[in-house]
């Protein structure tokens, strides 16, 4: 009789634990996108968006299980991300992409300023255990040796601080590409979407791999 109750037991518990994992398998990884309008999709539909078509990229990949929520706000500045991250992050998430800094920059903000905002996003993440690549920014030419020094530096220095992962330029190959720029030659236009995708996306892939390891 004993062995028999014994048997039932183990049975039962190993039923709850596939009910478990199945559960935790279909739970799907949410991404916070956390930045400006090159998040956002200034000047393009929802669906030619950053997050949109990194969502599909991922998919596409196999990434079939993993949601990007796009937390990005035309015009916001780094203290301005920081201002709002409490809300982004709404019921949390599992990753986060950092893309804050452009509007710092154009508008001469002090460099000092906006690593102290990022330091407290990036701070803030580490505190709920949420792995983060910080995609970073370039001053653009014409802002003066200092100013471009400072700024520049911000992001690697804080990857290493905080242990993030780091794609150096959000705009890389885009940047200056007329045939990746809206008319305002400033923002990525749909095929220059989706080359930042493709050029980013190993650097998301590295970020999933941390939220599977941990």
């Amino acid at each position: 009789m004993k062995s028999v109750f014994a048997s039932w037991v183990v049975g039962l518990c190993l039923t709850v634990f596939m009910a478990f994992s199945a559960f935790a398998q279909a739970k799907p990884l949410r991404i916070l996108a956390l930045g400006d309008s090159l998040t956002a999709g200034y000047g393009l539909p929802g669906e030619q968006s950053f997050t949109s078509v990194l969502q599909r990229a991922l998919t596409s990949a196999g990434y079939e299980n993993v949601i990007v929520n796009n937390a990005g706000v035309s015009g916001d500045t780094s203290t301005g991300g920081l201002a709002r991250l409490d809300w982004a992050l709404g019921e949390g998430a599992d990753a986060a992409i950092v893309e804050l800094g452009a509007n710092d920059m154009l508008r001469g903000i002090n460099p000092a300023e906006t690593e102290k905002a990022l330091d407290a996003i990036l701070t803030k993440f580490s505190e709920r255990g949420i792995p983060v690549l910080l995609a970073g920014m370039v001053a653009a030419p014409g802002m003066g040796r200092d100013y471009e020094g400072q700024f520049n530096s911000i992001f690697a220095r804080l990857s290493e601080k905080h242990g993030a992962l780091l794609y150096p330029f959000f705009l890389d190959g885009v940047a200056n590409e007329r045939k990746f720029l809206l008319n305002d030659g400033m923002h990525p236009n749909r095929d220059g979407v989706e080359e930042v995708v493709r050029r980013i996306l190993p650097k998301v892939r590295e970020l999933l791999a941390r939220v599977k390891s941990s």
